[in-house]
């Protein structure tokens, strides 16, 4: 504990002394007169720097906001109980400070929704929205002044999903959309949709197929994939084209959103100028042509962090290639 011992004069008073006491736990008290006290705080609301505050400059009893590392030289604040916006402007001033002291880079502070009153303080101090999500706002703030803001954009692409359902007749599962470019039109496409956060690919296709037509299917490859950028808000999106095996036939259609859905023969169904331009080219000739295969998962998991495993999604485009595609992973 250290102590620290301040002299001044205060407007028609007597000298004014200050007595400072820093915690180990970075707390800190801070006792003086009156009007000293009234001096200070008009310093700190003048005050464009937030993280060169004095910790004899700070408010009385201010406490450090409770935060826990990124493990990318940051720190997360989760705020969950209600605060003023006064005294969390205190506590956040205090904070950078001794964060800038620690080398601590990157600031990320989750606000609830019941703690909206405390988004214009943080974006005083300089924080900006990251991203948000129904139940909360995540502001974002880095500290140092002379190094590259390393702090990742939020989510730049959304992933989708087109399910390649054919039975042993040659006949495509198709529908026609309710919704959408294509509402109205007479167009049969692919059953689409979009992955759910945490879901698989191929389980997000065996749900979109489901969801849509009723028809039960197993999943047997990734056939194609496609990026393409300045989708919903300006978003990039990946689209993965999915080849399922249907193990029912009768089609029960989703009334809100499919307008219809049937069986088509497939030279009927790449016929369609759009089908054309989708499975035309290098794709369509290796899959049908010459019974290439295409992405097929694997069950086994890649491990190199405990806390994330991730499925590997293995080429098996010939027999050589997913022997030494395998052996990299067993």
């Amino acid at each position: 504990m250290s102590k620290y011992e301040l002299g001044g004069t205060g407007r028609g008073s007597g000298d004014v002394l200050c007595k400072v006491f820093r915690a180990q736990k970075l707390s800190f008290t801070l006792r003086i007169s009156s009007p000293f006290r009234e001096s200070s705080r008009r310093f700190m609301s003048n005050s464009t720097n937030s993280s060169s505050v004095e910790p004899a400059l700070l408010s009385e009893n201010v406490q450090m906001l409770a935060a826990v590392d990124d493990d990318h030289g940051g720190v997360i604040v989760e705020m969950s109980k209600p605060m003023d916006a006064e005294t969390f402007a205190s506590s956040l001033r205090a904070s950078l400070s001794d964060w800038k002291n620690k080398g601590i880079k990157g600031v990320w502070i989750k606000l609830p929704r019941e703690l909206v009153n405390l988004i214009q303080p943080a974006l005083e101090e300089g924080f900006w929205f990251h991203h948000a999500e129904p139940s909360y706002l995540m502001l974002v703030y880095w500290i140092p002044n002379t190094e590259h803001n390393t702090i990742p954009a939020n989510a730049s692409h959304k992933v989708r999903i087109g399910a390649f359902v054919m039975d042993d007749r040659r006949q495509v599962l198709v529908v026609q959309e309710k919704n959408g470019k294509l509402r109205g039109l007479g167009v049969w496409k692919l059953p689409t949709g979009t992955v759910d956060e945490g879901e698989d690919l191929h389980v997000g296709a065996l749900r979109e197929v489901k969801e849509e037509t009723g028809i039960d299917t197993e999943f047997v490859e990734v056939l194609a994939f496609r990026q393409s950028h300045k989708s919903l808000f300006e978003k990039s999106e990946l689209f993965f084209l999915c080849l399922l095996r249907p193990l029912s036939f009768e089609i029960q259609r989703q009334e809100s959103e499919i307008d219809a859905a049937a069986w088509m023969p497939i030279d009927d169904f790449k016929a369609q100028p759009l089908s054309r331009t989708m499975i035309s080219g290098s794709t369509w000739s290796k899959f049908v042509r010459r019974g290439s295969t295409g992405l097929t998962p694997d069950s086994r998991r890649l491990t190199y962090d405990r806390r994330s495993p991730i499925r590997g999604i293995i080429c098996t485009g010939t027999k050589e290639t997913a022997t030494r595609i395998r052996g990299l992973v067993t």
